[in-house]
């Protein structure tokens, strides 16, 4: 979904269940990584990507800790 030139919303992020996000996370670290090896083989041109990713993933990563928080509080 997300290429690394645009930032993922939180509110798109929100709108998913936790299986979403979690194919989401893993979506985004697919891309990290991807950007890290053109980042060392050089064929990076545009480093930002690199930061972005690295905040949509912790975007995503915070919401799902939220979401799974709000499951484990309506199961109690």
């Amino acid at each position: 979904m997300s290429t690394g030139e645009l930032k993922v919303k939180a509110s798109e992020l929100r709108s998913k269940d936790v299986v979403g996000l979690k194919k989401e996370v893993s979506e985004l670290l697919k891309l990290h990584f991807g950007l890290r090896m053109q980042k060392a083989t050089q064929q990076l041109s545009n480093h930002t990507q690199l930061g972005n990713t690295r905040r949509d993933i912790a975007r995503a990563k915070t919401i799902l800790v939220q979401k799974k928080r709000e499951v484990k509080e309506a199961m109690k």
